[in-house]
């Protein structure tokens, strides 16, 4: 396996931060420190997971790094949901931004099931 930079769920979930950024942009200013800032670490806390554990010498360290990545994306779609139900944004850009997570959780799920395959 090659650099984390090359790994498609990392791409994937990179794209997934952008998107998370573009939602969070008009939020309220009053939420900066709130939603807004809890939205965005959970996101880039998906691709960082990826990049760091694929960075670790061992199999187990990134299996483990790809389980929190997968509790960051969780994360994220609560903070998206409740910022649906307080207003700051449509349910269109809630369903496009779940449609993202979703695709990246189901990519996450398969690298960690393949290497633990490789582990047996």
């Amino acid at each position: 396996m090659g650099s984390y930079r090359e790994l498609d769920v990392w791409q994937k979930s990179m794209d997934l931060v952008v998107a998370c950024y573009h939602a969070s942009n008009d939020f309220p200013d009053h939420e900066i420190y709130g939603i807004t800032s809890q939205l965005r670490r959970a996101a880039v806390s998906v691709p960082a997971n990826i990049a760091e554990g694929r960075g670790r010498q061992h199999t187990a360290e990134f299996i483990q790094h790809l389980s929190i990545a997968t509790g960051s994306l969780a994360e994220l779609e609560t903070h998206m949901e409740l910022a649906q139900r307080l207003g700051y944004i449509d349910a269109t850009i809630l369903e496009s931004v779940l449609a993202r997570s979703k695709e990246v959780g189901r990519m996450l799920n398969a690298l960690r099931n393949a290497l633990r395959r490789k582990e047996s």
